[in-house]
């Protein structure tokens, strides 16, 4: 029997704090109800749980220019009319609105992705979650679709020193276009998103025939979607395609976006997928034993995203939940039956099987074929770093990561979720 897997939980209070503003879709208060479902089923003791460390900005910047991520350190609701042409040029606006404490923000969630894929390079953990993560549109120097900075993007690049091929699954409703741009021109990340794709449906991005250029060509993977998808037909074809890019790719670890706003219900969203179909494919990823690495994305109807990522968090830790969501500072937005599933609707699915067929048979034979001809990306050997040589900006020590670990008694003073004195 393979020994059980080591789950390592990114959480700071301070992130579920912010507020983009009275109409805005992104509620960031879904990750307070997230972490308190997943405590309230005691799930906390089965993980280690830690507070990430604030991304510096030299870190943000081995993506981003360093620029706009200077401009994001600067700006400030107060200040932001003396900088239109700047608002402008780095995409900050309605949709990405400029809201206190934004750049701490962003400092949180990428912090917390780039300690876990640290963590994972380490081999301390096999399996890492941050479900503040995930928000995958951010470019290298723009702002996109409520995403700041691709946390994803500078996972991977974490990933990457360590393992010569890096898969990427993105399961969010909207194309992962942020990350797919990042590594259009390399094989050694294979970005692959299912999403809805359609007339004005946002990015805009993800045609099937979007497969990346030069290196990059056929490495990237696209399955664009219309409306109404169901488990089974979303399960059954995501396992399919998964399986052959696994065994044809061989890649050394995982990272899989699990934006809940694919659910059936969500406020921006229109698939029908319920929880159950959503997590089976969490389950089928973790299944294959490789190092992962799970974040959140979109997810629009709070309740359902937090029920969501909580059976998620079970799924990860090989654990059943009963229905009946416990007692908790949130509950009374799980009314009125408190149950823990969600299930689809009853809505048509417009993905007829010609047409799933098709995405099928375009990806597999076209597409994955390529693999027989193409030499997979080799492995490599890394180099013993000293840590004395390390910049300390650019990376934290293992002793200090240690330091951030809770303890178990800190999750249960309610409002002390937020002290900064771990």
């Amino acid at each position: 029997m393979p020994s059980k897997d080591r789950v390592a939980y990114f959480y700071d209070g301070d992130v579920g704090n912010v507020y983009f503003g009275p109409n805005h879709p992104m509620k960031p208060h879904r990750l307070c109800m997230t972490h308190h479902l997943v405590l309230s089923y005691e799930l906390h003791k089965k993980m280690e749980i830690y507070r990430p460390h604030k991304a510096y900005p030299v870190e943000l910047a081995q993506f981003h220019t360093a620029d706009y991520v200077e401009f994001l350190h600067r700006i400030t609701p107060d200040t932001q009319h003396l900088f239109a042409n700047e608002l402008a040029q780095y995409n900050l606006g309605e949709d990405c609105p400029v809201f206190e404490n934004l750049f701490e923000f962003c400092q949180i969630y990428a912090g917390g992705t780039i300690d876990a894929a640290r963590r994972l390079n380490n081999q301390l953990c096999d399996i890492a979650i941050n479900w503040a993560g995930g928000l995958h549109h951010a470019k290298k120097c723009e702002a996109s679709g409520f995403c700041y900075i691709n946390d994803l993007v500078l996972g991977i690049l974490e990933l990457l020193k360590y393992h010569a091929r890096v898969l990427y699954i993105d399961i969010d409703i909207h194309h992962g276009d942020g990350v797919e741009e990042a590594f259009y021109f390399t094989d050694r990340v294979m970005t692959v998103s299912f999403h809805k794709y359609g007339d004005l449906f946002f990015p805009g991005t993800g045609d099937v025939k979007e497969i990346g250029e030069r290196e990059g060509k056929y490495y990237a993977i696209n399955i664009p979607l219309k409306d109404g998808i169901d488990d089974a037909s979303f399960t059954r074809l995501f396992k399919t395609i998964i399986a052959k890019v696994v065994e044809t790719y061989i890649p050394g670890v995982i990272i899989l976006q699990c934006g809940a706003d694919s659910l059936a219900g969500d406020r921006l969203g229109c698939f029908n997928l319920s929880i159950e179909g959503h997590a089976e494919c969490v389950k089928f990823v973790k299944k294959f034993n490789l190092p992962l690495l799970v974040t959140g994305g979109g997810g629009y109807t709070k309740e359902n995203v937090a029920r969501c990522w909580t059976v998620e968090t079970s799924v990860l830790l090989d654990t059943e939940l009963p229905n009946e969501i416990p007692e908790n500072e949130y509950i009374n937005y799980f009314a009125p039956d408190y149950s823990l599933k969600i299930q689809s609707r009853n809505m048509e699915n417009l993905n007829s099987k010609s047409y799933l067929r098709y995405i099928y048979i375009y990806i597999t034979s076209f597409a994955l074929t390529f693999y027989n001809f193409l030499q997979v990306p080799p492995d490599f050997y890394i180099p013993d770093f000293d840590d004395d040589e390390l910049n300390p900006d650019e990376r934290v020590s293992q002793h200090a990561q240690d330091k951030q670990i809770q303890r178990e008694d800190e999750y249960y003073a309610g409002e002390n979720d937020n002290d900064h004195n771990a």
